[in-house]
């Protein structure tokens, strides 16, 4: 059966929605037919070690989480076919390493408080969306990136800055994309602050389309 990975560390602000993403992952698998692993210990981050997975989840990710030795073997991992999956402040994690960046496709640069917005769905065709309708109003943290991967990925979600206060990036303002980075398929979404989410069915489905795209267990 395949396996996950989900990584939890944190050398930062921890968000007290990790239990409860790390639980609605495994409960996912269970249901889903993917066996997952839960850890914050990076002796995992071994070539021999990552290969048994088919997909690593970084839930909220934060700091610097890794030696020069991780890093090459996560490298290694991702550019020889492995999947990445990055939950909201993955994107706020390893700022002076420029795989990491290419990894997430965006670096975290500030948000408003927690809100209502309506996130524009615009694309469909992919197992993280194809069952939302053109918009989602729903209420989380609102990340603004320090540049807008637009260029790089394909974007999946953006968020109405009209429908929320505080927005600072300007439109388009992309939550949710995907992108292939060597052999490797990566998927981000900056949703899932609250610990409410990982309980509400729309952005469960989310996170299990980006998690399967990533481990190759869905189309693209």
């Amino acid at each position: 059966m395949p396996r996950v990975l989900v990584f939890t560390r944190t050398a930062g602000y921890r968000h007290a929605s990790i239990p409860a993403g790390a639980e609605a992952v495994r409960e996912l698998g269970a249901d889903h037919d993917f066996m997952v692993d839960v850890t914050d210990d990076t002796v995992l981050f071994s070539p021999d070690i990552l290969v048994r997975y088919r997909a690593l989840v970084f839930l909220s990710t934060t700091g610097e989480l890794f030696t020069d030795a991780h890093r090459r073997a996560l490298e290694s991992y991702v550019r020889g076919g492995g999947g990445f999956a990055g939950v909201h402040a993955a994107a706020d994690a390893e700022y002076d390493w420029p795989f990491y960046g290419e990894l997430v496709g965006a670096r975290f640069a500030r948000h408003p408080h927690v809100q209502p917005a309506t996130v524009l769905v615009q694309d469909r065709d992919h197992p993280a969306t194809a069952h939302l309708g053109r918009t989602w109003t729903r209420t989380d943290e609102w990340y603004d990136f320090a540049s807008a991967p637009s260029a790089r990925v394909r974007v999946l979600l953006t968020v109405d800055e009209s429908s929320y206060e505080g927005a600072g990036m300007g439109e388009p303002h992309p939550l949710a994309w995907c992108h292939d980075v060597g052999d490797g398929r990566c998927f981000y979404t900056a949703l899932g602050h609250t610990a409410e989410s990982f309980a509400e069915p729309e952005f469960r489905a989310h996170l299990l389309g980006g998690i399967r795209y990533a481990a190759r267990l869905a189309g693209d």
